[in-house]
């Protein structure tokens, strides 16, 4: 696999309510190499959504080494932390979090904006983004003029315009139909494929998941089963 681009050893979150502490997250080790595409799957309340905030640097470990493309990130301040999440990382969500008045050429150059990138490169790279989730024709049409994967595809060429060494999708088909859910997933594992970009797709809907080449399952704050171990116990078997 090479150098990891996700590696975490020992991961754990326990979150204090009052003089109890709740463990949302138990020694997760685990890696994920350059241009995979991973499913996080398991019951609400299992550990998945603490591990993507983990990995996504939306909060931090209370015990365990996570190190994103073999930096350490434990030891980061919070505007270290910022700055990781704005140039390394990519985030789609369930909502697709568009600014209403803005256009979808507009909503995608604003990671850019906060990064300092000039008027005309901005362009350039947000056009080229949508046209990465094939909604080049368009650019000036605002969220209200878009249908709901037309939104969540602009949400991805939000998340895809500043080069993420890894792109993180939290339920992204949750408020879709079948339909378009097909269409999105399609584009992810597209830009998965042409682009070597490593994705990481939360889903509770275990059909989804299954389109991934490797899942993890997480119950009860544990990782269960990754089905890449299981690969390989099979091929050592043979």
């Amino acid at each position: 696999m090479g150098t990891p681009v996700i590696s975490t050893v020992g991961l754990a979150k326990t979150y204090q309510s009052g003089a109890v502490g709740i463990q949302a997250l138990a020694g997760v080790s685990v890696e994920i190499g350059v241009g995979e595409l991973v499913s996080v799957t398991g019951p609400s309340g299992s550990g998945k959504s603490t591990f993507l905030h983990l990995l996504g640097c939306l909060d931090r470990p209370t015990a365990g080494s996570y190190r994103l493309e073999g930096r350490e990130v434990q030891g980061l301040t919070s505007r270290e932390l910022a700055q990781v999440r704005r140039e390394r990382l990519g985030f789609v969500f369930q909502s697709f979090n568009l600014l209403a008045q803005s256009t979808a050429v507009e909503n995608v150059e604003l990671p850019l904006l906060y990064a300092g990138i000039g008027s005309a490169e901005r362009s350039r790279r947000a056009t080229a983004a949508l046209a990465a989730v094939e909604l080049e024709h368009r650019l000036t049409h605002r969220p209200s003029e878009l249908s709901g994967g037309e939104q969540q595809r602009v949400a991805i060429a939000r998340a895809l315009v500043n080069h993420p060494a890894v792109l993180f999708a939290d339920e992204p088909t949750g408020n879709l139909d079948s339909r378009t859910s097909a269409t999105v997933l399609e584009i992810l594992r597209r830009l998965n494929q042409e682009q070597r970009l490593t994705v990481v797709l939360v889903t509770h809907d275990t059909t989804i998941a299954a389109l991934a080449p490797r899942q993890l399952r997480f119950q009860d704050g544990a990782l269960l089963a990754d089905s890449q171990q299981m690969d390989r116990i099979l091929e050592a078997v043979r």
